[in-house]
């Protein structure tokens, strides 16, 4: 076993993956910005911003201009993105003692690589289908990079708030993880209802309505049956918690923005509210789908599942293969 003078450092790499995160979810509310205004094809070129090759300033003053200042500054935070998981793909495959974890880090990049491709083909090829598809792959990309940080605090790499193997813990389980995927399928259905032309009708709507109710309930249920059964372990009791919270703004949220929306379409306009509440329930619907994720990965985990032992790169590599238990 290595000696804690000698086990890696995951501070500076979690403080990272939080930067990464963070600029991660404001490209995606500035997507949802460009969405809600129809700018996605201001700029109708890519690689190039209007036949020009100049990624900062394609266009004197673009930034004066809304819909340039939309689209072209999506493209320019996703660039960061681009370039922040790059450093984290690799500084995880240099650090990281965990197989599998240093594949997640390839698989964060082959992911942002694949959203640039789509974003780009989306706008080259004028197709909302795409731009629909790149809406919802941004959300796993965004729930893989959470997920990547969970991975690096000590919570987890230490094993603590593991759940025994229960009947209770059985069915938490998987409530938790039926809520997860419930949740993907309204950010799907949501995808669908933003995009103009898209597949926006009323059933489609009723569904996605349905479907809001329906998740809150599960999410409920969760949250009460981690309180009855588990309330003494802080990190589901924390997770639980956080996954109520966001599904309560996420329906205040949606439903605000719905009225709002029937309110003003038979007007014809679009006020400057409407595209705030459209954009903060994309948003809060991603921290809600992170906050699923991250809770049923805590659940997930127990006791006979051994915490991870660190042991350095370079001693790793000199001593040959880690040990399975290494590898948790």
């Amino acid at each position: 076993m290595a000696t804690s003078s000698s086990l890696p450092d995951f501070s500076w790499r979690r403080r990272f993956s939080y930067l990464t995160v963070a600029m991660t979810v404001l490209l995606i509310s500035w997507g949802g910005f460009v969405t809600s205004i129809n700018a996605g094809m201001a700029f109708p070129d890519w690689p190039t911003s209007l036949g020009s090759y100049n990624w900062i300033n394609p266009v004197d003053n673009w930034w004066t201009i809304t819909p340039y200042l939309a689209e072209h500054g999506h493209r320019l935070i996703a660039s960061l993105v681009g370039a922040l998981t790059v450093v984290l793909a690799v500084w995880t495959w240099r650090a990281d003692p965990r197989r599998w974890m240093r594949r997640l880090g390839w698989g964060a990049l082959a992911l942002v690589i694949a959203q640039g491709v789509l974003g780009g083909l989306r706008v080259l090829w004028v197709s909302l289908d795409l731009a629909m598809v790149h809406a919802c792959v941004a959300q796993i990309f965004f729930a893989l990079l959470v997920a990547m940080t969970l991975f690096t605090t000590e919570t987890w790499r230490t094993g603590g708030g593991t759940l025994p193997d229960t009947d209770a813990a059985t069915r938490l389980r998987r409530l938790s993880v039926a809520t997860t995927g419930l949740i993907y399928l309204q950010i799907v259905l949501g995808a669908l209802l933003r995009h103009p032309g898209g597949g926006l009708d009323m059933v489609f709507a009723a569904i996605h309505i349905t479907g809001a109710f329906v998740v809150v309930g599960l999410v409920i249920g969760v949250f009460v049956m981690a309180q009855k059964h588990f309330a003494h372990n802080s990190s589901v009791r924390w997770s639980t918690g956080a996954l109520l919270g966001a599904v309560g703004l996420q329906f205040a949220l949606g439903l605000f923005a719905f009225i709002l929306m029937l309110y003003e379409a038979p007007q014809g306009i679009r006020s400057v509210l409407q595209i705030v509440m459209t954009v903060a329930h994309l948003v809060v619907g991603a921290l809600l789908f992170a906050a699923s994720v991250v809770t049923s990965l805590l659940l997930a985990r127990t006791p006979e599942e051994a915490p991870i032992i660190d042991t350095p790169i370079r001693e790793r590599s000199a001593s040959g293969p880690v040990p399975a238990h290494h590898e948790a």
